[in-house]
Order: C-alpha cells, then sequence, then structure tokens
C-alpha cells in the first residue's frame, strides 16, 4: 500500500499491530480519527494514556480493576466461597452477561502452552492455591477453554487442588471443543456454569 505521508503511514502501522486489525481496517480508523475535532482525537489518545498508567489488578483475585480490590471481590453480595478459575478478564466479563453466577473469580492470565513457551510459573497459580489454603472455599470451578491449552491447564490445576479435598468442578462440555470462552453466547455459556460437573482427569492419562 502506498502512502502519501510518513505520518500516515506510521499511524496505520500502529494500529495494524492491533489484534484482528488488517492493513485496510488500519488505514480507515486512522483517516476516521483524521476527520475528527483536535479534542476529540486527544481524549482518545489521553484515555488510552490513562487506561496504560493506571490501570490495576485485584490483588485478590488478578481481574482488572480501577481500585486494589475489584468491585467483585469486594461485593458483599457474592458467594466467596466459590472460586471461578478462568483465563482472563474477557472470561470474566463473558460469565457475568450470564447473570447465572454469584460467587468469585481467579484470572490466570493465560493458560499453559508449552509451545509458546507458557509454564505454570507464568500463571496465577500459586495464589490459588494461597486462597484455597488460607479461606474457607467450599468449591472451585475451572471454566477453561475448550482446547489443547485449556485441558493441560484443568490438569495441572486439578493436581495442585486435589489434596484440599473440595469440589473441583468443570463447566459443562456445552462448548464445543477447540471453542473460545469468550466467544460463547450466554445462553450456552450460562447454562454451562449452571450445569457444571466433577472435574475428571482421567481421560488426560
Amino acid at each position: 500500500m502506498n502512502f502519501s505521508s510518513k505520518l500516515l503511514e506510521d499511524a496505520v502501522n500502529e494500529f495494524g499491530k492491533l489484534p484482528g486489525i488488517g492493513q485496510k481496517t488500519a488505514l480507515r480508523l486512522v483517516l476516521h480519527l483524521l476527520g475528527k475535532e483536535h479534542a476529540e482525537v486527544a481524549q482518545f489518545g489521553n484515555t488510552l494514556i490513562k487506561l496504560k498508567n493506571d490501570i490495576k489488578h485485584c490483588i485478590v483475585c488478578h481481574n482488572i480493576s480501577d481500585q486494589a480490590t475489584c468491585s467483585i471481590c469486594a461485593s458483599f453480595k457474592r458467594e466467596k466461597d466459590v472460586i471461578c478459575v478462568v483465563e482472563d478478564t474477557r472470561d470474566v466479563m463473558a460469565i457475568e452477561n450470564t447473570h447465572q453466577y454469584f460467587g468469585v473469580y481467579h484470572v490466570l492470565g493465560g493458560l499453559i502452552s508449552p509451545m509458546d513457551g507458557v509454564g505454570p510459573s507464568d500463571l496465577n497459580i500459586e495464589s490459588l492455591v494461597d486462597r484455597v489454603k488460607t479461606t474457607e472455599v467450599k468449591e472451585v470451578i475451572l471454566a477453561l477453554s475448550a482446547n489443547m491449552e485449556g485441558d493441560t491447564t484443568l490438569f495441572y490445576l486439578h493436581k495442585k487442588l486435589k489434596e484440599f479435598n473440595i469440589p473441583i468442578t468443570t463447566i459443562a462440555r456445552g462448548i464445543a471443543f477447540g471453542g473460545e470462552l469468550e466467544y460463547a453466547d450466554e445462553v450456552t455459556l450460562g447454562r454451562s456454569i449452571i450445569t457444571r460437573v466433577p472435574y475428571e482427569p482421567s481421560l488426560m492419562k
């Protein structure tokens, strides 16, 4: 793609680094911003800078938050003795949108993936073990994507948590294998949470 301006080209290249954004879409977004008032573009940029500078991760569950403790962990309405383990904040949002879950969360920050160089020590696993060890927990729900990385992580978490003798469940397989949790429709995801089943690691052996 030929550009009439180096500034335009640089901006398109930066937008093109975003996931799911090709060069044509990046160009359309940049031209859209160029058509806006200076104050609107400045507000757009300042919002992103403020997000990067001020965003926090909950000291309890590692969810993205404006405060040291996220609103879910701080809410007296949530069942603090039920922990739903998810890959990232997108999965928290997806489950919250079902309005079928009333416990709290633990965000791993990814999935175990040896091919990508991601091991257990790269994830928020030890803090999950500490939560189970030091607080009264009556159930841990493993709500991870139905793919190889998700199943590998499920198996590892089960080995780490089984010594505590608490129910370890996983969402029902209404989610097709290979499917990402965040893309499941709310009805299917909600039913998968409600009809969760005890985790059985035998298939992974």
